[in-house]
């Protein structure tokens, strides 16, 4: 019997957990759960079903169990996990950019990068079997913005698709750059309503993320009714902006300026259609 648990007992635990409906678990629960058994032998059983592609380690201590679907593969997808991972590490988030833009609904952005967006300081990717997940780190998660969405193992927080937007330019280096983050809001545009441009929002944003956000939807997805909601409530708060380059990191003189949206145009935005 002693020969079979020292085996088997935590493939039996994790087939447990699933049953539950718990696709997760940490290194120390583990340990807690077999307070017979020393943390040594616990790393080693952990060794031996991760080399069967039984569970996956995709942070220090935190577990992923893989169910049958996903076996190939030896990976969960993100969207299953991520919402136990982040509440193990104590950081609000959410689920954002690229990954948030493909739950709106811009279907050709999928790739194998997930993007999560957390409260500040930042954590570092982690890349487990072909899957890299980046977290990108703010001071403040703006929970105001954010939308629940239902997953096979609960819920997950995304970014509604103005936040989405917003965030596309303000971190455009993590996804490729500025052509890259006018594609994908060209696709979010049918998804953006009037009623996200609140005075809230404007309030919460970098005005020159506003700036840039206005000047793509109105001079190059040719989307006016949105553009014209965005400088109506960005004048109501703002009376006055500072002149801002669309491409930040660039030189600015000698290019041409948008006069509605003090945009200095210094650099060609190309849309992949």
């Amino acid at each position: 019997m002693q020969k079979e648990r020292s085996h088997n007992y935590l493939q039996n635990w994790t087939d447990n957990l699933l049953a539950q409906g718990k696709n997760t678990f940490t290194y120390e629960q583990a340990c807690t759960q077999f307070k017979d058994v020393s943390n040594t032998a616990v790393t080693l059983a952990l060794r031996r079903l991760s080399a069967k592609n039984k569970v996956v380690s995709v942070f220090t201590g935190f577990y992923v169990i893989i169910t049958p679907e996903y076996f190939l593969k030896g990976m969960v997808p993100p969207m299953l996990f991520i919402d136990s991972l982040m509440k193990n590490t104590g950081k609000p988030y959410y689920v954002g950019l690229l990954s948030a833009a493909a739950l709106h609904g811009a279907a050709h952005q999928r790739s194998q990068e997930f993007f999560v967006v957390h409260k500040l300081p930042s954590l570092r990717a982690t890349i487990k079997k072909g899957i890299k997940i980046n977290y990108v780190g703010r001071k403040d998660i703006p929970q105001n913005f954010l939308e629940q969405r239902k997953t096979e193992t609960g819920y997950i927080q995304v970014s509604n698709p103005l936040l989405t937007a917003i965030d596309l330019l303000q971190y455009e280096k993590h996804i490729g750059g500025i052509n890259r983050a006018a594609t994908v809001i060209n696709e979010l545009a049918e998804v953006l309503k009037l009623e996200h441009f609140t005075d809230e929002f404007i309030s919460f944003a970098p005005v020159v993320m506003l700036q840039r956000l206005g000047y793509i939807l109105d001079r190059i997805i040719t989307k006016p009714e949105l553009a014209e909601k965005l400088y109506f409530v960005m004048n109501e708060k703002y009376p006055s902006w500072q002149r801002m380059p669309l491409k930040a990191g660039k030189p600015e003189i000698g290019f041409p300026s948008d006069s509605k949206w003090k945009i200095v145009i210094n650099t060609e935005i190309e849309i992949d259609e």
